[in-house]
């Protein structure tokens, strides 16, 4: 399964892609930044953001798109960009039938270090570790985004799929499991030749 993780912001919006493999074995694929400049209006600003994440959503194809849950700052201009992106994000995942989850800070750090209030760099290591980088992606958004996707692939309803269990499953659990079908769909035709 391709899961391409969002970390949203206005000016660097943070893109991170990977595959979550057999026994949740995840592999990176490629991590970004979407930028806008601070010296256009508002409305080109969103439209460069959703641009550049609907390009990466073309070129990655991604079974699933974990997008980081935006919540309440101090900083209500930088919040309301943020939100706005997250939006930019939900639109082009929705256009091209993606399923979309939400995911706090909290909830990435601690999929990714055991602990809900680890620093940044804590999780930048980590996810340097579970991926197997040979450096710290960069900026810190960059890493943002990967530790979404990482957290969409290793959470416990992630894996839920088959017929005793799915008619227990809650909508976004539902839409884990087909889209985890999808992949798995798309890879054997595509070992076939089809």
């Amino acid at each position: 399964m391709i899961i391409l993780g969002v970390d949203p912001g206005l000016t660097r919006c943070g893109v991170g892609v990977i595959e979550a493999g057999a026994h949740r074995r995840l592999s990176f694929i490629h991590v970004d930044i979407v930028r806008s400049s601070p010296d256009i209006s508002q409305d080109l600003r969103l439209l460069a953001v959703y641009n550049g994440l609907a390009e990466k959503m073309e070129r990655f194809a991604p079974d699933a798109v974990s997008i980081e849950r935006v919540f309440a700052q101090s900083n209500r201009n930088t919040v309301l960009g943020t939100a706005q992106a997250a939006g930019m994000a939900m639109l082009a995942a929705a256009q091209r039938g993606i399923p979309v989850a939400l995911h706090t800070p909290t909830e990435a750090k601690l999929a990714i270090t055991g602990n809900g209030q680890a620093e940044k760099i804590q999780v930048e290591r980590m996810v340097t570790r579970i991926l197997n980088l040979s450096k710290m992606p960069t900026p810190a958004d960059a890493a943002d985004a990967l530790a979404l996707a990482i957290c969409h692939a290793l959470r416990p309803s992630g894996a839920l799929q088959g017929g005793e269990r799915e008619q227990h499953l809650t909508p976004a659990q539902r839409q884990w499991a087909e889209a985890a079908q999808k992949s798995s769909r798309r890879r054997i035709n595509a070992d076939r030749g089809m």
